[in-house]
């Protein structure tokens, strides 16, 4: 039977397909690792890897014995994880991850409450994109990816947590609302691409269909958005819990279309066969008090993808 160690080679490599980027993740040089990796294929009987590949490329018993590596390593990370924290070696961790326009208002909101809820536990917040949530909890880097639907995987467990609506921000008149038609030829600013706020702002003002503007400005952050609409005119679009002090009197509107106001769900998704299935199940309703929603639309709910 193959070590753990070697089960790590093996994984790290068929997530990277090139020895020299795996060695460098697995801190070993190039040929330690082209020997563990050719050892443990021996111990198997089988080759892992397709070598006449570039980039590397897994056989078909690498495609099926590498997800059986994969949960024989989660699973020894839950032993060790229960051990230590029972020895009192360390207090349990949950890694949250979450999307850039949530996180804005979210954790601030969450930080003190989920402190009191678990003091026992050492809650860690990390940052990113929709797309890379996911993958990092495919991989077991998070407990817990905070996100904006839809999305569904049998191997996950995906629950609603509040939709939010996207309000129009911009000197658009003195109406209160505004219609998505009357935005034609406005200029939008928008999120980096790769943001699923600047995606689900696209396909609903229907931008991939109107002629190139002036500007294509992608900023970093809504506070970025913000000032640039204060400063040249055009609009944007913000989450509805979001609010800055650089925001001006009377920008901030609501959108109605035929298909009723753009809004997002927010979930909440994680691995069905966590062991810290109990303390997630504790943190979501938490969230799902904190962040009731009030308002019944109508709502067009936006898709991301």
């Amino acid at each position: 039977m193959i070590s753990l160690q070697q089960m790590r080679y093996l994984l790290i490599l068929s997530e990277e397909r090139q020895f020299l980027k795996a060695s460098e993740r697995c801190f070993v040089t190039q040929p330690t690792l082209s020997m563990q990796v050719k050892k443990a294929e021996e111990q198997l009987g089988h080759a892992v890897f397709d070598r006449s590949a570039n980039p590397l490329a897994l056989t078909p018993y690498g495609e099926e014995v590498l997800p059986i590596i994969r949960e024989i390593l989660e699973e020894n990370q839950k032993l060790k994880a229960i051990s230590d924290r029972l020895e009192g070696k360390l207090k349990e961790e949950i890694r949250i991850g979450i999307i850039p326009t949530v996180s804005v208002y979210m954790i601030s909101a969450l930080f003190d409450r989920l402190s009191a809820l678990l003091p026992q536990v050492r809650v860690v917040f990390l940052e990113h994109r929709t797309e890379e949530l996911l993958s990092e909890l495919e991989h077991g880097a998070l407990d817990l990816a905070l996100l904006a639907g839809p999305y569904q995987q049998p191997k996950f467990r995906t629950i609603p947590l509040f939709t939010e609506e996207i309000e129009l921000y911009g000197d658009l008149g003195e109406e209160k609302a505004v219609d998505v038609l009357a935005l034609d030829g406005h200029q939008p600013w928008l999120l980096n691409k790769g943001n699923c706020l600047r995606t689900q702002i696209i396909n609903f003002c229907k931008l991939q269909d109107q002629p190139g503007f002036a500007w294509d400005y992608q900023g970093g952050n809504l506070d970025l958005l913000i000032t640039m609409v204060n400063q040249n005119g055009g609009y944007t679009l913000l989450p509805s819990n979001f609010r800055s002090p650089l925001e001006r009197t009377g920008y901030r509107k609501k959108i109605h279309s035929a298909y009723g106001r753009p809004a997002r769900e927010i979930i909440a998704v994680f691995s069905q066969r966590s062991y810290k299935v109990q303390h997630l199940e504790k943190m979501v309703r938490e969230i799902q008090h904190t962040f009731t929603t009030k308002d019944k639309g109508p709502f067009c709910l936006l898709d991301w993808k």
